[in-house]
């Protein structure tokens, strides 16, 4: 067996574990300040005279505003100078106020009353009769349509050009962040290895991943949990039915919680019991293409190099080439932050360039379809010197938590 792999319960595992969010410190109002002082150069580099964020990542990423998103049109409206204002349904007004972090005027709607109207007073407000508008690109398609009919003279951009250079650069407080979530969700990859018996199933697996984020201080839980066994280790993001826990069985494991809106993603693939030769030789495979993608990481390398990397590893053991199975049948990361995927992305065709502060998982998963596959992954984050990792990754396929170096 593995090191760290199977001879304990969850029962035991869960009263373990301690909060290992106690501390950790929120973004403050000076860094979102900061942040809408960055879009607004942006917007007035690009000629853009109002940025329309709804709720989601990027109404968080720049208010700090945390609401959920509805039917009804709520949100905030960014001019390229001068204060931002909101927008909320009326009955809404005290709740969506004590939400705020980041002050400023807020327009309600009644039910009765269109909010895409009101949005386009705001902007009459601001002077802004017939300009660009850059509008928040995770919108729903109705609120983009509403704005759009009741504000026909302007032109409408997709904000992804304001939002992307910002978000994916991040700061000392979110690298912190990112890294306790990181750190967390270790811990929980570590005891969910610990329970594993023959007989329990992934379902159970996922309950106990989810209890034990929350034992950790991961207030939500796991934001996602994928637990696969066999051959359902083939498919990247699993299959629709539970599967049961055999001897000598494949195990991956993908998850990942939230520490102050910031995500953590880790994956981990092991034997449970004996592994078979091919599958030590696709485990190593698949770490040093992971290690390639890693040493390939560099301030001004564009974003696909480090995918290309990848492939070449998995290409010189004839894995692939591109996409064709077996091999790698996906990018090979993408940045995470305030969403667990986002820009940027190490994808073929990525051209933008590496820079201080990006972060983004590592996991040019191997795929043999009807067979098993292999992901290993964990994230690193760019400094002046080179990539930095957040986690360490699994130095081998018998010892996948690095557990005998401790």
């Amino acid at each position: 067996m593995a090191a760290g792999v199977g001879g304990s319960a969850p029962h035991e595992e869960l009263e373990k574990l301690t909060d290992m969010a106690a501390g950790a410190e929120p973004i403050v109002l000076g860094e979102y300040e900061a942040r809408l002082r960055k879009v607004q150069d942006l917007m007035r580099q690009q000629a853009v005279d109002a940025l329309f964020l709804t709720p989601g990542a990027n109404l968080q990423y720049f208010t700090g505003m945390r609401w959920g998103l509805s039917e009804r049109l709520a949100g905030a409206l960014v001019p390229a100078s001068g204060p931002l204002t909101y927008i909320a349904p009326a009955f809404e007004r005290d709740t969506f106020t004590s939400y705020m972090v980041v002050p400023g005027e807020l327009y309600t709607w009644e039910e009765h009353e269109s909010p895409f109207r009101l949005v386009g007073s705001m902007l009459d407000t601001a002077g802004i009769g017939d300009g660009a508008i850059a509008f928040d690109p995770d919108a729903p398609f109705a609120f983009f349509d509403g704005v759009c009919g009741a504000k026909g003279r302007c032109r409408y951009l997709n904000a992804m050009r304001l939002t992307a250079p910002c978000r994916s650069r991040k700061t000392p407080a979110e690298i912190a962040l990112i890294q306790r979530a990181t750190n967390l969700t270790l811990e929980v990859h570590k005891a969910a290895a610990r329970i594993l018996r023959p007989g329990i199933t992934t379902t159970e697996v996922v309950e106990f991943i989810d209890a034990a984020h929350r034992a950790c201080g991961a207030a939500s839980g796991s934001v996602f949990c994928i637990v696969l066994f066999g051959n359902a280790t083939s498919f990247p993001h699993g299959v629709k039915v539970p599967q049961v826990l055999a001897r000598d069985d494949w195990v991956l494991i993908d998850t990942g919680c939230r520490i102050e809106g910031y995500h953590s993603d880790i994956t981990r693939t092991y034997p449970f019991g004996k592994a078979s030769q091919r599958q030590r030789y696709a485990w190593a495979v698949e770490h040093e293409a992971q290690a390639a993608a890693f040493d390939a990481a560099r301030v001004g390398t564009p974003c696909q190099e480090v995918d290309a990397a990848a492939r070449r590893v998995l290409e010189r053991h004839g894995f692939g080439p591109g996409y064709a199975l077996p091999g790698l049948p996906h990018r090979t990361g993408h940045g995470c932050g305030l969403q667990v995927h986002e820009s940027p992305y190490l994808v073929r065709g990525e051209e933008t360039p590496l820079d201080i502060g990006m972060v983004a998982s590592d996991e040019p998963m191997l795929v043999l379809p009807g067979e098993f596959g292999v992901r290993l992954e964990d994230h690193f984050y760019m400094t002046s010197i080179g990539a930095r990792w957040f986690t360490r990754p699994s130095p081998s396929i018998d010892d996948p938590f690095d557990l005998e170096s401790a």
